[in-house]
C-alpha cells in the first residue's frame, strides 16, 4: 500500500463502457473485466468509490427528442444508472470483493440511502462503494455526481476510465492526427471545450482542488498503473502538471 500514489479514489465509468461490442445494454464480459481491474487496486488497500452512467440504457438528454420532458428523462436516466450499478456490484462480489450500493434516490429494497458518513465508514472497512442515481436531482450529469461524491468522501483523485488513452485536442477515434495532452489545467479544459467532463463537474473539481486522471480503462492493468503513479493518460489539475 505504501507504494500506491492514491489511497482513496473515485472511479467514473460511462454506461456505454458496459456495452462492450454490443450496441445496447450490458456485456457480461465487460462486467467481469471491470470487476477484476477494480479488484487489483482493492487488493493493495486502495479505498474505491464508483460512479457509473446509464447511457447504455437511457440518456436523459435524448429524452426530449422522444417527447419526454427533461425532468422525467433525467429521472429515467437515474434509474438506468441503478441498473448498471446493480450489475457491477454483482460482478464485483463474484470476484470476491465486498461492496455496498448506495442510492441518491430512496429505494430501500435495492440500495442503501446515500449518507456521507456511512459511505466513508464502508470505505474504511475495505468495501467498494458504488454510488447510483446520480445526485438525485435532474439537470445534473453523472460526471457532476462523481465530482460531488469524490469531494464528499475526501477522495485523492477522480479516475475517469474511457476507451481512449487520455485527453486529446480532437476525437482520436475519428481524427488520427489528434494530439494527446499529458497534463492540462481546469481552465484549459473549460476554455478549449475539451469535453473531459461537463462544466459543472470541472468547476467543482477546480473549486476543491480535486485532481482528475483520464485514462484508457479498456487496457488490462491500466487502473492499477494509474493508482501506482505511472505516467499514462492525462492529468487535470490547476497547473496541468503532476
Amino acid at each position: 500500500m505504501s507504494s500506491a500514489k492514491f489511497r482513496k479514489v473515485l472511479l467514473k465509468l460511462s454506461g456505454e463502457s458496459l456495452m462492450g461490442q454490443k450496441g445496447f445494454g450490458i456485456d457480461p464480459e465487460m462486467l467481469k473485466f471491470f470487476a477484476e481491474e477494480i479488484k487489483k487496486i482493492h487488493n493493495i488497500g486502495v479505498q474505491v468509490g464508483i460512479v457509473i452512467g446509464g447511457g447504455n440504457i437511457f440518456r436523459g438528454l435524448a429524452a426530449e427528442g422522444q417527447g419526454i420532458d427533461r425532468v422525467t428523462g433525467d429521472l429515467m436516466g437515474m434509474l438506468a444508472t441503478t441498473i448498471n450499478s446493480l450489475a457491477l456490484q454483482n460482478a464485483i462480489e463474484k470476484a470476491g470483493v465486498f461492496s455496498r450500493l448506495m442510492s441518491a434516490i430512496k429505494m430501500d429494497e435495492i440500495a442503501e440511502p446515500y449518507i456521507r458518513r456511512r459511505a466513508i465508514r464502508h470505505l474504511e472497512k475495505g468495501r467498494v462503494v458504488i454510488f447510483s442515481a446520480g445526485t438525485g436531482h435532474p439537470y445534473f450529469s453523472t460526471d457532476t455526481a462523481a465530482a460531488l461524491r469524490a469531494v464528499e468522501i475526501g477522495a485523492d483523485v477522480i479516475m475517469k476510465g474511457t476507451r481512449v488513452d487520455g485527453v486529446f485536442d480532437a476525437d482520436p477515434e475519428t481524427n488520427p492526427e489528434a494530439i494527446k495532452f499529458d497534463g492540462v489545467s481546469y481552465l484549459d479544459v473549460m476554455n478549449k471545450n475539451l469535453r473531459v467532463m461537463d462544466m459543472t463537474a470541472i468547476s467543482l473539481c477546480q473549486e476543491n482542488s480535486l485532481p482528475l486522471y483520464v485514462f484508457n480503462m479498456n487496457v488490462p492493468g491500466n487502473l492499477l498503473r494509474v493508482v501506482m503513479g505511472e505516467n499514462i493518460g492525462t492529468f487535470v489539475n490547476h497547473t496541468g502538471k503532476k
